[in-house]
């Protein structure tokens, strides 16, 4: 497909070399470039994104690409929901000048074999639960960079190792570009938001809510002078197993940037939780300066 517009008028591209001539042409023009990576299935999150970017840079690209290297045996990469109008609707209204939507074919050709690995930050949290998930991460993303060239690229803090992996990643590959993480967006009862929520059922929507308020307690208990991280963790998951649709995958505290382990906090450091509620994992965490 070529360069098209829909009746919003914003760009579609679905082909690299394409993706990089308009590139080339808005570099010329001496604008900035902002980008927000999706695998589509957009929510506040996502838009709320997209409007820093407008608001930051001249010319918004967004992607949406459900990346098959991310997603482990087993997991939901047939099932991930897809809704490209939809999507491409509510990113033009959030100011995305331009949508990327690569299919699997034109980022992995046939005999791609190239990978990127960020040692130390990835044998932890998610990439204990999900092995070669950050792997794949950034891989496309690195490819997505690459084609992209954004000035500034925006990711969401809930998925704050990701975060982390992406920022050592662009730092230690001499990468010309700011990655600008943007607070967790919450539905008003505190849940944050996913595109993974669309599986909950509608007692299970009730039942995710343990992860915010497992968060909340923390922070409560921090305040009132906790400060002992196995402690901390064990009054956490107590709280969450109350909750009968509710299965740990993991409580973690570490440092934060750094992921290592502390016995007790000191500094900033991050609560970090992924809880499968029915069979959907979801993820949440929370930044403390202690």
């Amino acid at each position: 497909m070529s360069a098209a517009k829909t009746a919003e008028g914003i760009k579609v591209i679905e082909m690299i070399a394409e993706m990089k001539e308009i590139v080339s042409k808005v570099k010329r023009q001496g604008k900035t470039i902002g980008f927000v990576p999706t695998m589509g299935y957009l929510h506040e999150g996502h838009l709320t994104l997209m409007r820093k970017a407008a608001e930051k840079t001249d010319f918004v690209v967004a992607s949406i690409f459900v990346n098959p290297l991310q997603f482990g045996v087993g997991e939901d990469f047939e099932d991930y929901p897809r809704d490209l109008e939809r999507d491409i609707r509510l990113a033009e209204s959030a100011g995305v000048s331009l949508m990327f939507t690569p299919g699997v074919n034109e980022m992995y050709p046939g005999g791609y074999g190239t990978t990127v690995d960020v040692g130390n930050l990835t044998d932890k949290l998610c990439g204990r639960s999900r092995p070669g998930h950050f792997r794949g991460v950034t891989t496309v993303v690195t490819k997505l960079f690459n084609i992209v060239e954004p000035d500034i690229a925006f990711f969401g803090q809930k998925d704050a190792q990701q975060a982390v992996v992406l920022k050592k990643m662009a730092a230690d590959l001499n990468m010309n570009l700011e990655i600008e993480v943007v607070p967790i967006v919450r539905e008003t009862d505190g849940l944050a938001m996913s595109s993974r929520n669309k599986y909950l059922a509608p007692e299970e929507r009730k039942a995710a809510l343990v992860l915010s308020k497992g968060l909340e307690l923390a922070r409560n208990l921090v305040g009132a002078g906790a400060r002992n991280t196995a402690d901390l963790k064990r009054e956490i998951t107590n709280f969450i197993i109350r909750e009968p649709r509710a299965r740990i995958d993991y409580v973690e505290i570490l440092s934060f940037p750094g992921l290592k382990e502390t016995e007790n906090m000191d500094g900033r450091v991050i609560i970090a939780l992924a809880v499968f509620i029915g069979d959907t994992r979801l993820i949440d965490n929370m930044v403390l300066e202690v």
